[in-house]
């Protein structure tokens, strides 16, 4: 296969997944904004791109507006990815092989998707966590819990990026830490940054200056926790269940 015709069939790869993701989701506007916020692209670039009033994007992602068809979200789909393509493609070359591999497997202790997503302050409640860096607040869509021994030694940054599953928009905790510099430096080298970090096991005293001042710098809110590992995940896993519920 030519170099072309890979980046093509990546690209028809991605849209697939995000054009079905969308349409199958219960809540196709919430689904719309997260991959939208994946690719950090403005709702007033998509709106030019495509020749509409600002107001429609906003509209279907808030669910003011009529859920959108398959074939408005695949045109929106499209100017997400050709957007991005236009740029760099930077997004949609993070994304090549995000399926986990076995390797990368080995270093997630579990990982969830919500459907709606959770604030910053909930997910600190739910943890018992401690803000170390406030940042820029996003929505959370779900959130992974990493090895950071096996994810920082033995994965390349390719393999790295892997961890994020589909979607950016998640809290990324991290395990076995004994600073905090560790994964945030991990976390610097790579194009996709998450919407937060965890580090399990330290207070927040034990954070180390620089691991906060790299947070501070890629503008991503860090919290600190000693909550137990299992009482953790399972408060995290009872909320996307209340979520299913509701």
């Amino acid at each position: 296969m030519t170099e072309d015709a890979s980046k093509e069939n990546l690209r028809h790869r991605l849209a697939e997944k995000m054009a079905g993701e969308i349409t199958l989701s219960d809540k196709p506007g919430e689904a719309l904004k997260k991959w939208r916020l994946n690719f950090e692209i403005a709702q007033t670039d998509i709106s030019s791109y495509l020749g509409v009033s600002p107001s429609v994007i906003s509209d279907y992602e808030s669910g003011r507006r009529k859920s959108p068809g398959t074939l408005i979200v695949s045109k929106i789909v499209d100017a997400l990815i050709n957007i991005d393509s236009e740029s760099g493609g930077h997004k949609i070359h993070a994304y090549e092989g995000m399926l986990y591999s076995d390797q990368v497997s080995k270093a997630v202790y579990a990982t969830y998707e919500y459907t709606y997503p959770m604030q910053l302050a909930k997910l600190a409640t739910l943890i018992e966590a401690d803000v170390a860096n406030r940042g820029v607040e996003k929505p959370l869509y779900g959130f992974t819990v990493v090895d950071s021994k096996k994810a920082i030694l033995e994965l390349s940054s390719h393999e790295f990026q892997k961890l994020y599953g589909w979607s950016t928009e998640r809290a990324m905790i991290f395990t076995k830490v004994s600073t905090g510099k560790s994964p945030m430096v991990a976390i610097r080298v790579t194009n996709l940054k998450p919407a937060a970090v965890v580090l399990h096991g330290l207070s927040i005293r034990e954070v180390d200056p620089m691991a906060k001042k790299m947070a501070e710098v890629d503008r991503i809110p860090l919290l600190a926790t000693t909550m137990d590992l299992d009482e953790l995940i399972e408060a995290l896993k009872h909320y996307s269940q209340y979520q299913v519920m509701e």
